[in-house]
Protein backbone atom coordinates (compact mmCIF):
# COMPACT_ATOMS: atom_id res chain seq x y z
CA UNK A 1 0.00 0.00 0.00
CA UNK A 2 1.73 3.14 -1.24
CA UNK A 3 -1.19 5.47 -0.44
CA UNK A 4 -0.84 6.35 3.24
CA UNK A 5 -4.33 7.89 3.50
CA UNK A 6 -6.82 5.23 4.55
CA UNK A 7 -9.28 4.15 7.24
CA UNK A 8 -9.16 1.06 9.44
CA UNK A 9 -12.69 0.25 10.60
CA UNK A 10 -14.57 -2.26 12.73
CA UNK A 11 -11.59 -2.69 15.05
CA UNK A 12 -11.11 -3.21 18.78
CA UNK A 13 -8.73 -0.28 19.14
CA UNK A 14 -6.35 -0.60 22.08
CA UNK A 15 -5.88 2.91 23.48
CA UNK A 16 -3.61 3.83 26.41
CA UNK A 17 -6.61 3.95 28.77
CA UNK A 18 -8.73 1.09 27.48
CA UNK A 19 -10.24 -0.68 24.47
CA UNK A 20 -12.66 1.02 22.05
CA UNK A 21 -14.65 -1.70 20.31
CA UNK A 22 -16.29 -1.33 16.91
CA UNK A 23 -14.10 1.69 16.27
CA UNK A 24 -12.42 3.31 13.27
CA UNK A 25 -9.25 5.31 12.83
CA UNK A 26 -8.29 7.58 9.96
CA UNK A 27 -4.71 7.87 8.76
CA UNK A 28 -3.65 10.87 6.69
CA UNK A 29 -0.10 11.57 5.53
CA UNK A 30 1.44 9.04 7.97
CA UNK A 31 -0.47 10.45 10.96
CA UNK A 32 -3.48 9.20 12.93
CA UNK A 33 -5.90 12.05 12.26
CA UNK A 34 -9.11 10.72 13.76
CA UNK A 35 -10.28 8.00 16.19
CA UNK A 36 -14.01 7.36 16.47
CA UNK A 37 -16.40 4.77 17.86
CA UNK A 38 -18.34 3.46 14.87
CA UNK A 39 -17.66 4.51 11.30
CA UNK A 40 -15.76 7.44 9.82
CA UNK A 41 -17.17 8.97 6.66
CA UNK A 42 -14.39 9.05 4.10
CA UNK A 43 -13.76 8.29 0.44
CA UNK A 44 -10.34 6.95 1.31
CA UNK A 45 -9.30 3.29 1.06
CA UNK A 46 -10.87 1.25 3.85
CA UNK A 47 -9.57 -1.81 5.71
CA UNK A 48 -12.14 -3.84 7.64
CA UNK A 49 -10.46 -5.30 10.73
CA UNK A 50 -13.43 -7.64 11.33
CA UNK A 51 -13.43 -6.91 15.09
CA UNK A 52 -9.77 -7.85 15.50
CA UNK A 53 -7.54 -5.92 17.89
CA UNK A 54 -5.73 -2.86 16.57
CA UNK A 55 -2.60 -2.28 18.67
CA UNK A 56 0.14 0.31 18.56
CA UNK A 57 3.32 -1.15 17.13
CA UNK A 58 5.78 -2.41 19.71
CA UNK A 59 8.78 -0.28 20.73
CA UNK A 60 11.56 -2.74 21.48
CA UNK A 61 14.35 -1.06 23.46
CA UNK A 62 16.61 -4.10 23.77
CA UNK A 63 17.07 -6.72 21.08
CA UNK A 64 20.35 -8.51 20.54
CA UNK A 65 18.75 -10.77 17.94
CA UNK A 66 21.00 -9.10 15.36
CA UNK A 67 23.96 -10.93 16.91
CA UNK A 68 22.34 -14.30 16.28
CA UNK A 69 21.48 -13.30 12.72
CA UNK A 70 25.13 -12.49 12.09
CA UNK A 71 26.65 -15.37 14.10
CA UNK A 72 24.02 -18.15 14.32
CA UNK A 73 26.70 -20.62 15.40
CA UNK A 74 30.02 -19.93 17.12
CA UNK A 75 32.52 -18.54 14.59
CA UNK A 76 30.08 -18.86 11.65
CA UNK A 77 29.44 -15.32 10.39
CA UNK A 78 26.99 -14.03 7.78
CA UNK A 79 27.36 -10.63 6.05
CA UNK A 80 26.12 -7.86 8.32
CA UNK A 81 23.99 -6.12 5.69
CA UNK A 82 22.14 -9.35 4.83
CA UNK A 83 21.49 -10.01 8.52
CA UNK A 84 20.08 -6.51 9.02
CA UNK A 85 17.70 -6.76 6.05
CA UNK A 86 16.50 -10.25 6.95
CA UNK A 87 15.90 -9.39 10.61
CA UNK A 88 13.99 -6.28 9.56
CA UNK A 89 11.42 -8.51 7.82
CA UNK A 90 11.03 -10.65 10.92
CA UNK A 91 10.53 -7.61 13.12
CA UNK A 92 7.68 -6.32 10.96
CA UNK A 93 6.01 -9.74 11.13
CA UNK A 94 6.30 -9.65 14.94
CA UNK A 95 4.56 -6.27 15.25
CA UNK A 96 7.74 -4.40 16.18
CA UNK A 97 7.60 -0.96 14.56
CA UNK A 98 10.52 0.65 16.42
CA UNK A 99 13.61 -1.44 17.11
CA UNK A 100 16.70 -0.68 19.16
CA UNK A 101 19.30 -3.17 17.92
CA UNK A 102 21.65 -3.89 20.82
CA UNK A 103 25.19 -4.88 19.76
CA UNK A 104 27.60 -5.43 22.63
CA UNK A 105 31.10 -4.14 23.25
CA UNK A 106 32.70 -6.96 25.23
CA UNK A 107 36.09 -7.79 23.73
CA UNK A 108 37.17 -11.41 24.04
CA UNK A 109 33.86 -12.82 25.29
CA UNK A 110 31.80 -13.69 22.20
CA UNK A 111 32.99 -13.45 18.61
CA UNK A 112 30.43 -10.96 17.35
CA UNK A 113 30.85 -8.79 20.46
CA UNK A 114 34.42 -7.73 19.80
CA UNK A 115 34.74 -3.97 19.61
CA UNK A 116 35.67 -3.75 15.95
CA UNK A 117 32.77 -5.99 14.92
CA UNK A 118 30.26 -4.22 17.17
CA UNK A 119 31.33 -0.87 15.74
CA UNK A 120 30.97 -2.25 12.19
CA UNK A 121 27.46 -3.50 12.97
CA UNK A 122 26.38 -0.14 14.35
CA UNK A 123 27.75 1.74 11.36
CA UNK A 124 25.94 -0.63 8.98
CA UNK A 125 22.68 -0.24 10.90
CA UNK A 126 22.94 3.52 10.57
CA UNK A 127 23.89 3.30 6.89
CA UNK A 128 20.91 1.12 6.08
CA UNK A 129 18.24 2.36 8.49
CA UNK A 130 16.56 4.59 5.90
CA UNK A 131 15.84 1.47 3.83
CA UNK A 132 14.36 -0.59 6.64
CA UNK A 133 10.66 -1.44 7.00
CA UNK A 134 10.64 -0.59 10.72
CA UNK A 135 12.04 2.43 12.53
CA UNK A 136 15.61 1.46 13.32
CA UNK A 137 17.73 2.67 16.24
CA UNK A 138 20.91 1.58 18.01
CA UNK A 139 21.28 0.51 21.63
CA UNK A 140 24.99 0.15 22.37
CA UNK A 141 25.77 -2.19 25.27
CA UNK A 142 29.01 -1.43 27.10
CA UNK A 143 30.67 -4.16 29.17
CA UNK A 144 32.29 -1.86 31.72
CA UNK A 145 35.31 -4.12 32.28
CA UNK A 146 36.31 -3.60 28.63
CA UNK A 147 38.42 -0.43 28.67
CA UNK A 148 39.30 -0.97 25.01
CA UNK A 149 35.69 -0.18 24.07
CA UNK A 150 35.97 3.47 25.16
CA UNK A 151 37.52 4.77 21.94
CA UNK A 152 34.90 3.04 19.80
CA UNK A 153 31.96 4.25 21.90
CA UNK A 154 33.33 7.77 21.99
CA UNK A 155 33.59 7.93 18.20
CA UNK A 156 30.15 6.42 17.63
CA UNK A 157 28.50 8.73 20.15
CA UNK A 158 30.11 11.84 18.69
CA UNK A 159 29.04 10.78 15.18
CA UNK A 160 25.42 10.41 16.29
CA UNK A 161 25.33 6.65 15.73
CA UNK A 162 23.98 5.64 19.16
CA UNK A 163 20.42 6.28 20.43
CA UNK A 164 20.57 4.43 23.77
CA UNK A 165 23.55 3.19 25.80
CA UNK A 166 23.55 0.62 28.58
CA UNK A 167 26.15 -0.42 31.12
CA UNK A 168 26.75 -4.13 31.70
CA UNK A 169 28.95 -5.98 34.16
CA UNK A 170 29.10 -9.74 33.69
CA UNK A 171 31.89 -10.25 36.23
CA UNK A 172 31.06 -13.40 38.23
CA UNK A 173 30.08 -12.81 41.85
CA UNK A 174 27.39 -10.20 41.25
CA UNK A 175 24.63 -9.26 38.82
CA UNK A 176 23.41 -12.04 36.56
CA UNK A 177 26.15 -14.47 37.55
CA UNK A 178 26.27 -14.69 41.33
CA UNK A 179 28.50 -17.74 41.17
CA UNK A 180 31.58 -18.37 39.01
CA UNK A 181 30.12 -21.78 38.20
CA UNK A 182 27.00 -20.23 36.63
CA UNK A 183 29.15 -17.92 34.48
CA UNK A 184 31.26 -20.85 33.30
CA UNK A 185 28.24 -23.03 32.64
CA UNK A 186 26.50 -20.42 30.48
CA UNK A 187 29.48 -19.25 28.44
CA UNK A 188 30.88 -22.76 28.19
CA UNK A 189 27.64 -24.36 27.02
CA UNK A 190 26.22 -21.58 24.83
CA UNK A 191 29.38 -20.09 23.37
CA UNK A 192 31.61 -23.18 23.49
CA UNK A 193 34.32 -21.55 25.61
CA UNK A 194 37.02 -23.82 27.02
CA UNK A 195 38.04 -23.73 30.68
CA UNK A 196 41.23 -21.88 29.69
CA UNK A 197 39.28 -19.27 27.72
CA UNK A 198 36.82 -18.79 30.57
CA UNK A 199 39.64 -18.36 33.09
CA UNK A 200 41.22 -15.71 30.87
CA UNK A 201 37.94 -13.79 30.58
CA UNK A 202 37.36 -13.85 34.33
CA UNK A 203 40.95 -12.87 35.17
CA UNK A 204 40.75 -9.87 32.85
CA UNK A 205 37.47 -8.69 34.37
CA UNK A 206 38.93 -8.87 37.86
CA UNK A 207 42.20 -7.21 36.87
CA UNK A 208 40.56 -3.99 35.64
CA UNK A 209 38.16 -3.61 38.56
CA UNK A 210 39.91 -0.53 39.95
CA UNK A 211 39.74 1.42 36.69
CA UNK A 212 36.10 0.69 35.88
CA UNK A 213 34.65 3.74 37.66
CA UNK A 214 36.62 6.26 35.62
CA UNK A 215 35.56 4.54 32.35
CA UNK A 216 31.91 4.59 33.32
CA UNK A 217 32.04 8.20 34.53
CA UNK A 218 33.54 9.30 31.22
CA UNK A 219 30.87 7.57 29.08
CA UNK A 220 28.07 8.78 31.38
CA UNK A 221 29.25 12.38 31.03
CA UNK A 222 29.49 11.99 27.26
CA UNK A 223 25.93 10.62 27.06
CA UNK A 224 24.61 13.44 29.22
CA UNK A 225 26.32 16.02 27.02
CA UNK A 226 24.76 14.48 23.92
CA UNK A 227 21.36 13.85 25.55
CA UNK A 228 21.56 10.07 25.00
CA UNK A 229 19.29 8.03 27.31
CA UNK A 230 21.08 5.44 29.44
CA UNK A 231 20.26 2.08 31.00
CA UNK A 232 21.88 -0.33 33.43
CA UNK A 233 21.92 -4.10 33.04
CA UNK A 234 21.27 -6.86 35.61
CA UNK A 235 21.00 -4.64 38.68
CA UNK A 236 21.12 -6.69 41.85
CA UNK A 237 20.81 -4.39 44.88
CA UNK A 238 19.34 -1.19 46.29
CA UNK A 239 22.88 0.19 46.35
CA UNK A 240 23.16 -0.29 42.59
CA UNK A 241 19.85 1.51 42.08
CA UNK A 242 21.07 4.45 44.16
CA UNK A 243 24.07 4.61 41.84
CA UNK A 244 21.74 4.76 38.83
CA UNK A 245 19.96 7.76 40.30
CA UNK A 246 23.24 9.51 41.02
CA UNK A 247 24.30 8.97 37.39
CA UNK A 248 20.90 10.05 35.96
CA UNK A 249 20.40 6.61 34.41
CA UNK A 250 16.64 6.14 34.07
CA UNK A 251 16.24 2.52 32.91
CA UNK A 252 17.05 -0.64 34.85
CA UNK A 253 17.18 -3.63 32.51
CA UNK A 254 16.49 -7.12 33.83
CA UNK A 255 17.00 -6.53 37.58
CA UNK A 256 17.87 -9.92 38.98
CA UNK A 257 15.84 -9.76 42.19
CA UNK A 258 12.78 -8.12 43.73
CA UNK A 259 14.82 -5.85 46.00
CA UNK A 260 16.46 -4.16 43.03
CA UNK A 261 13.22 -3.98 41.02
CA UNK A 262 11.35 -2.51 43.98
CA UNK A 263 14.07 0.07 44.63
CA UNK A 264 14.04 1.10 40.97
CA UNK A 265 10.27 1.50 40.94
CA UNK A 266 10.31 3.57 44.12
CA UNK A 267 13.15 5.67 42.73
CA UNK A 268 11.25 6.58 39.58
CA UNK A 269 13.46 4.44 37.34
CA UNK A 270 11.88 2.46 34.51
CA UNK A 271 12.13 -1.30 34.99
CA UNK A 272 12.65 -3.17 31.72
CA UNK A 273 11.84 -6.89 31.76
CA UNK A 274 12.33 -9.61 29.18
CA UNK A 275 9.34 -10.81 27.18
CA UNK A 276 10.89 -14.32 26.99
CA UNK A 277 10.86 -14.41 30.80
CA UNK A 278 7.17 -13.40 30.86
CA UNK A 279 6.22 -15.93 28.20
CA UNK A 280 8.12 -18.83 29.78
CA UNK A 281 7.16 -17.87 33.33
CA UNK A 282 10.72 -17.86 34.65
CA UNK A 283 14.27 -16.66 34.10
CA UNK A 284 16.66 -18.92 32.19
CA UNK A 285 19.38 -17.74 34.61
CA UNK A 286 17.25 -18.66 37.67
CA UNK A 287 16.84 -15.01 38.59
CA UNK A 288 13.64 -13.03 39.22
CA UNK A 289 10.44 -14.02 37.44
CA UNK A 290 9.26 -11.14 35.26
CA UNK A 291 5.66 -12.19 35.86
CA UNK A 292 6.16 -11.92 39.62
CA UNK A 293 7.72 -8.48 39.22
CA UNK A 294 4.77 -7.24 37.16
CA UNK A 295 2.27 -8.68 39.65
CA UNK A 296 4.10 -6.70 42.35
CA UNK A 297 3.92 -3.53 40.25
CA UNK A 298 7.67 -3.38 39.58
CA UNK A 299 7.84 -3.75 35.79
CA UNK A 300 6.76 -1.11 33.29
CA UNK A 301 8.64 -2.01 30.07
CA UNK A 302 8.83 -5.23 28.06
CA UNK A 303 11.58 -5.88 25.53
CA UNK A 304 12.29 -8.85 23.30
CA UNK A 305 15.82 -9.42 24.71
CA UNK A 306 16.90 -12.14 22.27
CA UNK A 307 13.57 -13.18 20.68
CA UNK A 308 11.41 -10.63 18.79
CA UNK A 309 8.43 -12.96 18.50
CA UNK A 310 7.96 -13.05 22.28
CA UNK A 311 6.63 -9.51 22.77
CA UNK A 312 3.22 -10.22 21.24
CA UNK A 313 2.83 -13.48 23.15
CA UNK A 314 4.07 -11.99 26.43
CA UNK A 315 1.48 -9.20 26.15
CA UNK A 316 -1.37 -11.66 25.65
CA UNK A 317 0.05 -13.97 28.33
CA UNK A 318 -0.17 -11.15 30.87
CA UNK A 319 -3.79 -10.60 29.84
CA UNK A 320 -4.67 -14.32 29.76
CA UNK A 321 -3.36 -14.86 33.30
CA UNK A 322 -5.20 -11.77 34.61
CA UNK A 323 -1.93 -10.11 35.53
CA UNK A 324 -2.76 -6.94 33.60
CA UNK A 325 -5.71 -5.66 31.59
CA UNK A 326 -4.91 -5.92 27.89
CA UNK A 327 -4.42 -2.18 27.36
CA UNK A 328 -1.93 -2.00 30.25
CA UNK A 329 -0.08 -5.05 28.93
CA UNK A 330 0.14 -3.32 25.55
CA UNK A 331 1.37 -0.09 27.14
CA UNK A 332 4.43 -1.78 28.63
CA UNK A 333 5.46 -2.94 25.15
CA UNK A 334 4.71 0.31 23.34
CA UNK A 335 3.94 3.55 25.18
CA UNK A 336 6.12 3.07 28.26
CA UNK A 337 9.34 2.25 26.37
CA UNK A 338 8.66 5.21 24.05
CA UNK A 339 8.34 7.46 27.10
CA UNK A 340 11.56 6.11 28.62
CA UNK A 341 13.66 7.14 25.61
CA UNK A 342 11.82 10.35 24.77
CA UNK A 343 9.99 9.40 21.56
CA UNK A 344 6.42 9.15 22.89
CA UNK A 345 5.33 12.39 21.21
CA UNK A 346 5.55 10.56 17.89
CA UNK A 347 4.91 6.88 18.58
CA UNK A 348 4.04 4.24 21.17
CA UNK A 349 0.25 4.59 21.34
CA UNK A 350 -2.84 5.04 19.20
CA UNK A 351 -3.61 8.72 19.66
CA UNK A 352 -4.56 11.49 17.28
CA UNK A 353 -1.50 13.35 16.04
CA UNK A 354 0.89 10.42 16.40
CA UNK A 355 2.45 8.48 13.56
CA UNK A 356 0.44 5.48 12.36
CA UNK A 357 2.65 2.73 13.79
CA UNK A 358 0.05 -0.01 14.10
CA UNK A 359 -0.55 -3.74 14.06
CA UNK A 360 -3.74 -5.74 13.57
CA UNK A 361 -3.90 -8.88 15.72
CA UNK A 362 -6.15 -11.89 15.24
CA UNK A 363 -6.91 -14.01 18.33
CA UNK A 364 -9.45 -16.32 16.74
CA UNK A 365 -7.14 -19.31 16.70
CA UNK A 366 -4.94 -20.98 19.31
CA UNK A 367 -2.50 -18.10 19.64
CA UNK A 368 -2.53 -14.39 18.73
CA UNK A 369 -1.27 -13.66 15.23
CA UNK A 370 -0.06 -10.48 13.59
CA UNK A 371 -1.98 -10.08 10.32
CA UNK A 372 -0.91 -6.57 9.30
CA UNK A 373 1.76 -4.13 10.45
CA UNK A 374 2.00 -0.45 9.49
CA UNK A 375 4.92 1.91 10.05
CA UNK A 376 4.15 5.61 9.60
CA UNK A 377 1.04 4.57 7.70
CA UNK A 378 2.91 2.28 5.30
CA UNK A 379 1.94 -1.38 5.25
CA UNK A 380 5.15 -3.34 5.92
CA UNK A 381 3.72 -6.78 6.66
CA UNK A 382 0.57 -8.68 5.78
CA UNK A 383 -0.55 -12.28 5.92
CA UNK A 384 -2.90 -13.83 3.34
CA UNK A 385 -5.70 -11.60 2.09
CA UNK A 386 -8.09 -14.34 3.15
CA UNK A 387 -8.03 -12.74 6.58
CA UNK A 388 -9.85 -9.70 5.19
Amino acid sequence: MQNRDFVIENAAVVLPSGILKGASIKIEDRIISKIREGSINSSQKRINAHERFLLPGFVDLHSDAIEKEIEPRPNSFFPVNIAIFELDKKLASCGVTTIFHAPSFAEGEIGVRCNKKASEIIKEINRLKGRMSVKTMVHARFEITDDRAIQYLEALLKDGNINLLSFMDHTPGQGQYKEVASFKHYFGAVYKKSDAELAKIIDRKLSVKESVKSHVDYIVDLCKTMNIPMASHDDDSEEKIRWLKEMDINISEFPVNMDAACAAKKGGIHVCLGAPNVLRGNSQAKNMSARDAIVSGYGDILCSDYSPMTILHAVFTLHKHNILPLHEAVNIASLNPAIAVGISDNTGSIEEGKEADLTIVDIGEEIPRIVKTFVSGREVFSTSNSFF
